[in-house]
């Protein structure tokens, strides 16, 4: 009996060993596993996503990317030839400019006109993509904008061709102090920066308002201009422009 049990002991025993063999070598591959993919140990930070550096890196003053020759042709009287600005918290990424007049002729009827030309400019970001890329979206938004107009009656809005990398063209008429007002947008890209340019009048006194076609021709021309200036940098006066006010002038005209 004695004998018995001891050899059941030492069988037991035995048994026991490569089950735990067993344990460990599966113990050991799993480390070993672990150690070859990497799981074990912190993953490693993704590295950033590259981007092309946007092309241009500052804004010409607003107020001087048209030039004083076009303005007193597409602003007759214009109240003040220097522009007035817009504020702007950073004038590399954004600025604006306005000029109005009123061609007061008595009797014979009176013409009104305004234009005034936005810029907006956006740098590469790894995060947010390419400066291109911004601008094109924003580009959108500022299209949308001018489509979505309340009020507009008689909307068109094609594709212009030479403004910049891409354009985009809309023209309506909007009922304004008991006048019709014809209005042309002009919204173009260039690489990174994108144009606003609006131009609109009426006629009083029983004289006639601006035509669509001569709207749209006087805007694409100052839209080109703009453009231009935009290409040609801030202390540059847009080519073919005549004589461009000056950043000090544009400056004075906003205060």
């Amino acid at each position: 009996m004695h004998r018995s049990a001891s050899r059941l002991t030492r069988i037991l025993a035995c048994a026991a060993v490569p089950v735990m063999l067993v344990v460990a070598g599966c113990s050991s591959d799993s480390g070993d596993k672990s150690d070859a993919d990497g799981s074990s140990s912190s993953p490693s930070a993704a590295p950033s996503p590259k981007v092309a550096p946007a092309k241009y890196s500052g804004l010409p003053d607003a107020c001087a990317t048209i030039g004083a020759k076009t303005v007193g042709s597409l602003v007759p009287k214009v109240k003040t030839k220097a522009g007035t600005a817009g504020k702007s918290s950073d004038i590399d990424t954004r600025g604006s400019c306005s000029w109005n007049g009123l061609d007061d002729k008595g009797v014979k009827g009176s013409q009104y006109r305004w234009l005034d030309v936005s810029l907006m400019r956006y740098d590469s970001d790894a995060t947010l993509g390419s400066g291109d890329k911004r601008a094109g979206e924003y580009y959108a938004k500022e299209v949308a904008g001018a489509q979505g107009t309340a009020g507009a009656k008689s909307l068109k809005s094609v594709a212009t061709a030479g403004v910049g990398d891409q354009a985009t063209l809309v023209t309506y008429t909007l009922k304004k102090t008991d006048e019709d007002f014809a209005y042309a947008t002009v919204v173009a890209r260039a690489e990174n920066v994108v144009i606003t340019l609006t131009y609109n009048g009426a006629g009083y006194a029983g004289a006639k308002s601006p035509s669509p076609a001569d709207l749209t021709k006087n805007a694409e021309k100052a839209a080109r201009e703009a453009v231009a200036a935009v290409a040609a940098g801030s202390e540059d006066a847009p080519a073919g422009s005549g004589d461009a006010p000056g950043a000090g002038e544009g400056s004075k005209a906003a205060s």
